[in-house]
């Protein structure tokens, strides 16, 4: 049976609540209502057929309703691994109302037995598989799995995304893609094993295409390029920004870039100066441990070969300010780490630290190796009710466990304490070199207006470490205003946030001083089968 045309619903499922990254009252303060926009979707939508009708329901934003699964004939899902449970929740209402459900991403991609129960599977990068999906569909078949190669995908064959089935204003910001894959081998990352090692690029006028797309529909401010590392490519990034910045300048800049990119951008200082001329004002980077021992068991090795607190300075002061992400647990701890994460937060005065747990994801150098060494724990790929501030750990670690829990507790407890937190603010104020004045766009002054009334809310002492900050700020580089008063609305998410980490921590330290926690059972790898021990 031929089927010619199709309404499909995308669904983007819930992140769990519990997250760092969900920002919930820094959303409140922009009017927006998710930080995020959910950039995979749209793209997989921009692969379907143009005759076939398509609606967007994002969880994290609206409400999904039965009159949105009633118009549909095909729904729709899938996403990372923090989204799980409620992707595994929607395809089980599909299921129940005998709708055919396509699940697709980075975790159903990881672990696809998990997601069995859904219609389709389409595991991998989407562009070159999605031909073969509709096909099939066409013919009538109801049931499928499709694959594409691991990180070999022609990401110039990527579609203009589906910007328009955004609602726009729903958003901190909204991410376009300029490559994939990543360079290093890190053993705890995932991305290596599903985009591979070798970043491929789009073309520069795709990427201009996008940002065209997004101008023409009103969008000004915020744009995140997500790759996994921008500079993963540096020859192919050095011939684009020369494009990105002519036409940021014929459009009087209307964007904002961040992304997240590996240290040694701080060697090169050309192409950190082209970043800050394009109007680039932030990046994430994976510091992870300032311990030489841990950076190199975890192949980080680019980590080690220069000095950090220079190399977060050099960024500063080129006018883009850093965001990092430090992780407890790693099995070359000798001793307790606490002190020596926090100097280092504190040395680079880095404000918005994701200080994690080590978490074992599926597909990893890591989850194999812990596999091997009979130290993975069974049952932990089932569900996933954190990211990894409340859920890492899911293995059997070398250092006592309660030790690397008190580690954990002791750096979130210093590092967003407001006197510590408002301190690096105020030295990153001073630092950040930015030569353009930052862009007023709709709302800002609002947003600016309910912070000041609420900024009292992230808990005691933390409305006279703001204004002291302010002060200085204005005082010395006035031009850094708009950043600092952005990382300190960051904190009404990350003071309370991590407050409630250490509350979660603390009782499971109490758990394992009282004896409740005892060690699961592991995963041992029989005839290529994960079974329980």
């Amino acid at each position: 049976m031929m089927t010619e045309t199709c309404k499909v619903l995308m669904i983007f499922p819930l992140f769990n609540a519990n997250s760092f990254w969900n920002y919930k009252e820094a959303c409140d303060l922009a009017g927006a209502r998710y930080p995020a926009a959910p950039l995979g979707l749209v793209t997989v939508a921009a692969l379907l057929p143009r005759d076939w009708e398509v609606r967007l329901v994002n969880r994290n934003t609206e409400d999904l309703v039965d009159a949105d699964y009633d118009w549909a004939d095909m729904v729709m899902t899938g996403g990372m691994l923090p989204q799980r449970n409620d992707a595994l929740h929607i395809i089980e209402t599909c299921r129940a109302r005998g709708q055919p459900v396509v699940v697709g991403g980075p975790d159903v991609t990881s672990s696809p037995s998990l997601y069995s129960a859904a219609n389709f599977q389409v595991l991998g990068e989407a562009e070159e598989i999605m031909d073969d999906f509709i096909a099939v569909w066409h013919s009538g078949v109801r049931q499928g799995m499709f694959e594409a190669p691991m990180g070999k995908t022609d990401v110039t064959k990527s579609p203009l995304p589906r910007f328009d089935l955004l609602k726009l204003d729903q958003y901190l910001h909204v991410g376009i893609q300029f490559s994939r894959g990543c360079p290093f081998s890190c053993e705890f990352c995932d991305i290596i094993e599903l985009y591979g090692r070798v970043p491929r690029t789009k073309t520069n006028a795709q990427v201009m295409a996008e940002l065209d797309a997004l101008y023409a529909l009103g969008y000004r401010g915020h744009v995140d390029f997500v790759d996994d590392n921008l500079i993963g490519n540096k020859k192919a990034l050095k011939k684009f920004l020369p494009d990105l910045k002519r036409w940021q300048n014929e459009k009087n800049f209307p964007f904002e870039f961040s992304t997240e990119a590996s240290i040694n951008l701080a060697d090169d200082a050309d192409l950190l100066r082209s970043l800050a001329d394009t109007n680039f004002f932030a990046i994430f980077v994976g510091i992870e441990s300032p311990d030489t021992d841990s950076l190199v068991l975890m192949q980080k090795k680019q980590n080690t070969r220069r000095s950090l607190q220079q190399s977060i300075e050099t960024i500063h002061k080129a006018g883009i300010f850093v965001n990092a992400g430090f992780i407890v647990g790693f099995d070359s701890e000798k001793g307790s780490v606490a002190q020596g994460m926090i100097d280092c937060i504190e040395d680079t005065s880095i404000p918005v630290c994701m200080v994690g747990l080590l978490y074992a994801l599926p597909t990893t150098q890591l989850t194999r190796r812990l596999l091997a060494e009979g130290r993975l724990f069974s049952g932990s790929e089932q569900t996933q009710s954190g990211d990894q501030c409340t859920a890492g750990l899911n293995f059997e670690t070398k250092r006592p466990r309660r030790d690397v829990l008190n580690d954990y507790r002791t750096v979130l407890a210093a590092i967003y304490d407001p006197v510590a937190y408002f301190g690096r603010v105020r030295r990153l104020g001073r630092m950040l070199g930015r030569k353009r004045a930052h862009r007023m766009i709709k709302d800002d002054l609002r947003s600016f207006v309910r912070l000041m009334f609420r900024i009292h809310r992230a808990g005691p002492g933390t409305a006279g470490q703001f204004w002291r900050m302010m002060l200085d700020c204005a005082l010395h580089n006035p031009r850094a205003l708009p950043y600092v008063v952005m990382t300190s609305a960051l904190y009404l998410h990350l003071g309370p946030f991590s407050r409630q980490v250490i509350a979660e921590i603390d009782r499971e330290i109490a758990d394992v001083d009282q004896g409740r926690w005892h060690v699961p059972p592991v995963v041992r790898h029989v005839k290529a089968e994960l079974v329980p021990v």
